[in-house]
């Protein structure tokens, strides 16, 4: 149920609206602007359409474009005109809003930022790519982890970007901190059409989550991005599945209640349970180990895949980028 697409709400229900942003090419703080200007006028403009909205939500790089341009000139900070500007509008329009930004960063290159402002114009939930679409992009991988948040209505949700939905254990690190909607957020081009479906369904059903997607749309005379917005629900269905037109919203109501009822009182396929109750009809409680090689591998610092040694690109020198020289800082929430 959606709501018919967004267009009614029901009690205990919230509505999200996607909106599959026109692509810009952005090359000066003057370009910057415009396209701030314009995702602000699409959040009037998706409220005026969906007045139910809750929450609005734009891809990645809705102001920034898919050039991979770091130049300073167009950067942002949290404090900057950007980040006021869609304050600002969330706040006029009494509506929740999810944002990109390029974010300057002291460390070295910029992170791929994505935040939450609330109704009352307040910031939320700041998250910075953890996984860079490498070896495209440039971006220092993101090193504030995975956070959950209360969104309209108290629903508790997790923003992630584009690449990182396909990791399942970026879906799954959101379920477990208790997140019931996954937004993941986008730049994607057509190439990736079916893994985008493939994934946003799987990682709903998973996890006994929605998600809720989204990528830009149009072209900026380089690239054309797919958007291909899509709702799914806890069982991996599609509400709802946009197109590829710019600027074009679509929206659904989200049932908290689906999610909590299917994870308190499921017994199969209740995954996110189970996975750490390994076989409980047979042992107490089930067995709770860790028996995954790849995940103690990683928290030792020892990842090291069966064709690590024959693995080709491991920078992003076939993108045009010089090899990189610096090391991997984590300083979560230093900035």
């Amino acid at each position: 149920m959606s709501g018919l697409g967004g267009l009614n709400k029901t009690p205990g229900g919230i509505v999200v609206s996607v909106v599959q942003s026109q692509l810009f090419d952005v090359a000066t703080s003057a370009d910057l602007k415009h396209a701030v200007d314009h995702v602000v006028a699409l959040v009037k403009r998706t409220k005026h359409a969906y007045p139910a909205t809750d929450m609005v939500i734009f891809p990645e790089y809705c102001i920034h474009g898919l050039s991979m341009r770091m130049d300073d000139e167009i950067m942002c900070t949290l404090d900057g005109p950007e980040v006021a500007a869609f304050k600002e509008v969330c706040k006029d329009e009494g509506v929740w809003g999810c944002f990109s930004i390029m974010e300057k960063n002291p460390l070295g290159n910029p992170w791929n930022s994505g935040i939450v402002i609330n109704a009352s114009g307040e910031l939320v939930n700041y998250y910075r790519k953890m996984h860079p679409w490498i070896p495209v992009e440039p971006w220092y991988p993101g090193n504030r982890g995975i956070s959950v948040f209360e969104g309209p209505g108290g629903v508790k949700m997790s923003l992630i970007i584009c690449h990182d939905g396909m990791f399942p254990e970026m879906a799954r690190e959101a379920a477990y901190q208790g997140a019931e909607v996954l937004l993941r957020t986008a730049g994607y081009t057509p190439p990736i059409k079916q893994s985008w479906e493939l994934t946003n369904r799987t990682n709903a059903f998973t996890n006994l989550m929605y998600t809720v997607s989204v990528a830009l749309a149009g072209t900026d005379g380089t690239f054309k991005s797919m958007g291909e917005a899509m709702f799914c629900n806890p069982e991996g269905d599609v509400l709802e599945h946009g197109n590829n037109s710019p600027d074009e919203a679509f929206a659904c109501e989200i049932r908290a209640e689906e999610v909590r009822r299917r994870r308190r009182h499921w017994g199969v396929e209740n995954n996110l349970y189970q996975f750490g109750h390994r076989g409980y009809v047979a042992v107490q409680g089930g067995a709770s180990d860790c028996p995954y090689t790849y995940m103690k591998d990683l928290v030792a610092g020892k990842w090291k895949t069966s064709e690590d040694d024959e693995v080709v690109v491991k920078d992003g020198t076939s993108c045009g980028y010089e090899p990189p020289r610096k090391e991997f800082i984590d300083e979560l929430g230093a900035f």
